[in-house]
């Protein structure tokens, strides 16, 4: 172990480097706080994700000074393509919103990454590549977090420290925080191929995965994607929850496969196309680790289970508990650290992530035990897709793009279910 005369001293420690972490540093250096940025491996990295963003995570960039153009590399989207119910898909463009840009972006994850930590880097923040986290420091007095070590004998120390470390959060779970049982749990897949649909400019989306011929063969669990790269690949993965019979009784690549096999052999998805090794990861929705804040430690992003249950976006969520997180620490930081006006101003960061998410989120559990019956699924692709304005207010539903105040009767139906439903 380090010296103790060696140790990193900072006003926030922030463990973990992807959008949660990457976009609390920018924020907490922009308002002049030391950030030591802490992230295990070094860049650019390989992450699991779908790689596609909506107009809620494009917002959210824009707020970060991200230069969302395509000249500096984004690919942009219009809306959605969905399949499900009939072997023609159905288009959807984002809705033009006061609150939302009116498109997506999609981005390799391990370039979108590096782009938000060097981003964070501009703006003050401190990084440090290669430093595994393998435990707090805790005041014997208090017990709280006042620090953090490595794996390589390093020591950071600061009065407040953020858990971005991702959905397994190794940092909360030493702190006593579990996951809840009672929240949806995702598990994603995904691999790349090279296909002619590389610069398709809707996002994909499947609600229906058959092993053969679209209403002949077997419904398989879960919902797929299909995301053009623009750069010559494709992005096909395929999500399943732990409301499916199927959930961990599954081969999920395998599923991948036998769904791609009922797909056009001229789009490309076959094993000889295939780029990388298909690979998988957690997708912890609805607030499934709580509390948010605990003994100066805030959780944002994947560590506090911000995924979006109704549609597995979780890019955006992470960015926003960043905003509002950050916000909470600075004003705890100019308060006086370890002050009782501090610390009210750190309990107010999980009021306000229930406050803006927390009956959304509920409503979304109500949802995906509904999506869990085939029969309902089947119903509601059969029945819904071809009524136009009922998709409208589904995709408004399901990405969570409204517009908060004088929106229309789609808007203010789904700000009065999420207000009136509780907090998740």
């Amino acid at each position: 172990m380090s010296d103790q005369s060696a140790a990193v001293e900072a006003d926030v420690i922030v463990v973990g480097a992807g959008p949660a972490g990457s976009a609390t540093a920018t924020y907490l250096a922009r308002s002049g706080l030391d950030v030591a940025l802490l992230e295990k491996s070094q860049f650019p990295r390989e992450k699991v994700c779908g790689d596609g963003l909506t107009p809620r995570a494009t917002r959210q960039l824009i707020k970060l000074g991200i230069d969302t153009s395509t000249q500096a590399g984004w690919l942009h989207n219009r809306g959605l393509r969905i399949y499900g119910g009939k072997q023609q898909p159905f288009h959807l463009d984002w809705p033009e919103l006061a609150d939302f840009p009116s498109y997506g972006l999609v981005r390799p994850r391990a370039d979108f990454d590096d782009l938000l930590a060097r981003n964070a880097v501009a703006s003050g923040a401190k990084l440090y590549e290669l430093a595994n986290v393998t435990a707090p420091i805790l005041d014997d007095r208090s017990d709280r977090i006042v620090g953090v070590t490595t794996k390589d004998g390093r020591i950071f120390r600061a009065p407040m420290v953020v858990a971005a470390d991702g959905n397994s959060s190794r940092l909360s779970l030493a702190m006593g925080l579990s996951t809840r049982d009672d929240r949806p749990m995702g598990v994603a897949v995904r691999t790349y191929y090279t296909s002619p649909r590389t610069d398709d400019d809707y996002l994909e989306s499947w609600l229906e995965l058959w092993d053969g011929e679209p209403g002949q063969s077997n419904l398989l669990p879960g919902y797929g994607w299909i995301f053009g790269m623009g750069d010559g690949t494709s992005n096909v993965g395929l999500g399943i929850l732990n409301t499916s019979s199927a959930f961990g009784k599954t081969d999920y690549r395998d599923l991948l496969r036998r769904w791609l096999a009922n797909t056009p052999e001229e789009w490309g998805f076959r094993d000889a196309n295939m780029t990388m090794p298909i690979r998988g990861a957690a997708l912890p929705m609805g607030f499934n680790r709580q509390p948010h804040y605990t003994r100066g430690l805030v959780l944002v992003g994947d560590a506090g289970g911000m995924v979006n249950p109704f549609n597995g976006e979780g890019i955006a969520y992470a960015m926003e508990s960043a905003d509002v997180a950050a916000e909470a620490i600075a004003e705890a930081h100019y308060r006086g650290a370890g002050t009782a006006g501090a610390e009210r101003a750190l309990r107010a960061y999980p009021v306000r992530m229930k406050q803006s998410l927390g009956g959304y989120y509920t409503l979304g559990r109500i949802f995906v035990k509904l999506i869990a019956r085939p029969e309902i699924m089947r119903i509601c692709t059969t029945y819904g897709l071809p009524r136009r304005s009922l998709m409208r207010f589904t995709l408004k539903l399901l990405a969570n793009l409204h517009d908060s105040t004088d929106g229309d009767a789609s808007d203010k139906v789904i700000n009065t279910l999420s207000r009136i439903a509780p907090a998740a």
